[in-house]
């Protein structure tokens, strides 16, 4: 995982207000939470007495999570306000209080900071600048049985389209791979697919191809990744890790094609579905590749097609390299 980052890790649905659930992401047994009036927590899904999962107990309507084992309650912050053991007019020592994690929701998505909380930033990566109000969408999930960063780098490969694809997107039999050029601005990596019939011409290099400013990908660090299909169709993926060895894909089909909101909302839901479509063509393979993490030096033999994700691959190493020093998870 990369350090001192907002990962998008859940719909904000799924958990509505005056309810929590506890949630297996980012290596770690989280606890999150919406209070009636609105406010969000997210806490180690572990009791500080007796190491209970806070899960299994209440959402109090003074907006404190309450153990269900001996009734310690916990708020959004983590501060454990009472010890009815005790009696209500204890003081609680900080000593019981829990571990908390900065959360924000935006874009209907619940994000979790992985790092150094004190290192929060109000900004969280989404792609506002294609994805504004009059796009409506229709949201599914996925769960792969590989490392989060597989799933990213198989949005970013170009190459294997004609073969796991040969019967949806990759239809045409196109092989040969042009470059393809690949571009990294600040923390976004944006690429396109410059493929063609092979019928023996030369391959281009990526500095002789260019990206497509109406089809192409764009991947922004951590997590987050959009295929602009064209000016009136995206298609949104967010790859929440679950552990090192499991992610879920929430995917969103997203489109403005008529004038008709309700329209588009139904062809949303129908292009979400035939997106699973490709996206189980594109998990069938990668969960099998080894070993499910990446790193940039792994013993694959990659080609000139790869270049995206050798682009990945770097940028992400230099973030965790940065990263470290700071306290992770820090209270």
């Amino acid at each position: 995982m990369i350090g001192n980052q907002w990962y998008a890790i859940a719909p904000e649905k799924l958990i509505p207000p005056g309810r929590m659930s506890g949630l297996k992401r980012l290596g770690k047994d989280l606890l999150i939470f919406q209070t009636v009036d609105g406010k969000w927590g997210c806490l180690e899904d572990l009791c500080s007495h007796r190491g209970v999962k806070l899960s299994a107990g209440k959402l109090m309507e003074d907006g404190c999570v309450q153990c269900p084992f001996h009734g310690l309650r916990f708020s959004t912050i983590g501060k454990c306000t009472q010890i009815p053991a005790n009696g209500k007019s204890s003081v609680v020592d900080d000593r019981y209080n829990v571990r908390s994690y900065a959360i924000q929701v935006k874009h209907g998505i619940i994000y979790v900071f992985y790092g150094d909380k004190n290192l929060a930033t109000a900004e969280v990566p989404f792609f506002s600048e294609f994805l504004n109000d009059d796009f409506v969408y229709s949201e599914i999930a996925d769960t792969w049985d590989t490392h989060y960063s597989r799933a990213i780098e198989n949005q970013l490969d170009v190459v294997h389209l004609p073969f796991v694809h040969h019967n949806t997107i990759g239809r045409g039999n196109k092989t040969l791979v042009h470059g393809p050029k690949t571009l990294v601005i600040e923390d976004t990596i944006i690429t396109s697919s410059d493929n063609e019939v092979d019928q023996g011409q030369r391959q281009r290099k990526p500095q002789e191809c260019e990206i497509n400013p109406d089809m192409q990908l764009r991947f922004k660090y951590p997590n987050i990744w959009i295929n602009i299909i064209a000016k009136k169709v995206k298609v949104f993926v967010y790859f929440a890790p679950i552990d090192d060895e499991k992610v879920i894909l929430y995917l969103r089909f997203y489109n403005q094609i008529t004038p008709f909101r309700w329209l588009n909302k139904v062809i949303g839901y129908f292009g979400k579905y035939a997106n699973l479509m490709i996206e189980r063509q594109d998990k069938r393979v990668v969960n099998t590749q080894r070993p499910k993490r990446t790193q940039l030096r792994m013993g694959e033999k990659l080609i000139q097609g790869d270049q995206p994700i050798v682009m990945y691959r770097k940028r992400r190493e230099e973030l965790i390299e940065a990263a470290k020093g700071s306290q992770p998870w820090n209270l």
